[in-house]
């Protein structure tokens, strides 16, 4: 059975974020021949395109690097204020940017949110997203984590057998 290698990126950068912390239990229930890897992207600086004239900063260049290589890419993201987190948007806009890494790429999406949508709205956002950018988006199942405050325990481990299950 042949290697598959998978990125996460998480919307959010708290460092107790229901997201990453559901990307790291996804990273305990794969089968062997699947790694995931939670890519940190608070260093990754706000694009601005005179950076574009100077070499790229080691975070962006780490960034592109790993999409590049990754078979596939999971985007767990709360939602703010209806639609996609900054820190999120802006590591999908540097790589987009020279050669579009996302073209082609397969890419899914979930969300764990405090409200009871659990991140309805920013989906459809990164959807529209992926659309432009030539990205495969799994259209289901659709995975969305609501009320995630009431799933996970102080160590930041999923506790609800009905998400875990899911």
């Amino acid at each position: 059975m042949s290697q598959i290698k998978l990125i996460a990126i998480s919307g959010s950068l708290r460092k107790g974020s229901y997201n990453s912390n559901a990307v790291r239990f996804l990273q305990k229930e794969l089968p062997e021949n699947v790694s995931l890897e939670l890519l940190d992207i608070s260093q990754v600086p706000l694009l601005n395109e005179d950076d574009e004239k100077k070499p790229l900063p080691e975070s962006v260049l780490n960034l592109k690097d790993k999409i590049a290589e990754a078979d596939g890419v999971i985007f767990a993201t709360p939602e703010y204020n209806y639609s996609i987190p900054p820190a999120l948007k802006n590591a999908i806009d540097w790589a987009s940017r020279g050669k579009n890494l996302w073209s082609d790429k397969p890419v899914a999406i979930f969300s764990a949110s405090l409200g009871m949508l659990g991140g309805s709205r920013v989906q459809g956002h990164l959807r529209q997203v992926a659309l432009c950018l030539n990205m495969r988006a799994l259209n289901k199942p659709e995975v969305f984590i609501g009320s995630a405050h009431t799933k996970f325990d102080k160590e930041g481990n999923l506790t609800d057998a009905t998400t875990q299950d899911f």
